[in-house]
């Protein structure tokens, strides 16, 4: 029997996980990347819960443990480095978790686990589709025209896409925030631990420690939807001097570094909001469908799950209609309760004077306490931990 042919997307996470699982069961799997070659950079991420089973399935978690950061957990602090509360690893269900990892350094294991058996083609994309009754004709910017059983857009929240299957139907909702990342040099005072650090005007610092011998910092604020992610890099780093030149703490270091800095990342923080993730023979899966935005902690581990899901439908299914329709009943549930943001985020975690930032490192502290934490393992026996599973992962042949 014809191995059906799907084209995937975006070869970040979403995508080569796709890619992994529709290739063991029985797919022909191409890749298109955008950039020239694999793109290595991006922050510290995690892979939890539900997605660290699936990595398990994958026999990938040993590399992405041997890969780990090192993050020992996150200290909350003030203008002068004192420690107001702190959060040590895997102790609390808050910041660092088991699997911390470099984006990009999770994103060469999933490249190395597939591209043995995944064409792969960098340094083009797609710029039309024709989604036809037998199949799906893609047109690239570079390549000769293809058809394709099955197309999957994987990439990213920004993606050109889902614009070309699905048009302005998908919403990015802005939620209020803006954010900023990059690699600065590592200095003898930085070590394994996580620093946050709170200024007046709903502005926030982060350092995050590498297992590359530099330090991953970031810059977040509130601000009204201004449209700063589509400037181009020197004008983004002026506003950065501009909102941050005044904050404390380690502010000096980090905005010294970031003229230099030759891997700025600088967006608004979104959701991605769409009333289907399917179309005829397409279909859309991880940030590119379903984006929560790393408020949540779940960006990464998210699109590890829907693409096990959608390649596991894929394989049950021999029509591509009733997969895609299993796809989105099981995974929809699962999206909305992590999109779901607490009441306060984003702003709880950027008070704007110094009062709230008072009261929020005290409330951290309180939370953050040996009494606390002895009351909290009391009740946090077997129902407390099943609970955690907000989908039930099917186990597909």
């Amino acid at each position: 029997m014809k191995k059906r042919t799907v084209l995937v997307s975006g070869a970040s996470i979403a995508g080569p996980t796709l890619a992994f699982w529709l290739h063991r069961f029985g797919f022909d799997v191409t890749i298109v990347e955008r950039a020239d070659e694999l793109r290595l950079g991006g922050q510290n991420i995690d892979v939890r819960d539900e997605a660290q089973k699936i990595v398990q399935m994958m026999g990938l978690e040993s590399k992405i443990r041997a890969a780990n950061t090192g993050e020992l957990g996150v200290r909350f602090v003030d203008a002068n480095h004192r420690i107001k509360a702190e959060f040590p690893k895997g102790n609390s269900g808050f910041g660092t978790t088991e699997l911390e990892i470099l984006r990009g350094d999770l994103a060469k294991i999933l490249y190395d686990a597939t591209k043995e058996n995944v064409s792969y083609i960098f340094g083009d994309y797609i710029t039309a589709i024709e989604d036809a009754e037998n199949e799906v004709t893609v047109t690239f910017k570079n390549t000769s025209p293809r058809s394709f059983d099955l197309v999957i857009a994987a990439d990213g929240i920004r993606s050109t896409t889902r614009k070309l299957m699905f048009g302005d139907e998908p919403v990015v909702k802005y939620i209020g925030v803006y954010c900023s990342y990059l690699t600065i040099p590592r200095i003898e005072s930085d070590n394994a631990w996580a620093y946050w650090y709170n200024a007046p005007g709903s502005r926030v610092l982060n350092i995050r420690p590498d297992n590359e011998g530099t330090t991953r910092a970031s810059f977040s604020f509130l601000s009204p939807e201004k449209g700063y992610e589509k400037l181009d890099i020197t004008e983004q780093k002026e506003i950065l001097k501009q909102t941050f030149t005044d904050a404390g703490w380690q502010s000096v270091r980090i905005l010294d570094a970031l003229v230099a800095s030759k891997d700025v990342y600088f967006d608004s923080i979104s959701q991605v909001k769409a009333p289907r993730w399917t179309k005829g023979r397409c279909a859309m899966v991880g940030d590119a469908a379903y984006c929560p935005t790393p408020m949540t902690g779940m960006g990464a581990s998210l699109s590890i799950v829907g693409a096990y899901v959608l390649a596991g439908e894929l394989s049950k299914y021999k029509n591509h209609h009733e997969a895609f329709e299993a796809y989105e009943k099981l995974l929809r549930p699962y999206v909305q309760n992590i999109q779901n943001l607490p009441p306060g985020v984003p702003w709880m975690a950027h008070p704007k004077t110094k009062m709230g930032i008072a009261i929020f490192n005290t409330v951290l502290g309180i939370a953050s306490s040996k009494i606390v934490k002895k009351i909290s393992k009391l009740f946090s026996g077997k129902e407390k931990k099943e609970s955690k599973e907000r989908i039930h992962l099917p186990k597909y042949d």
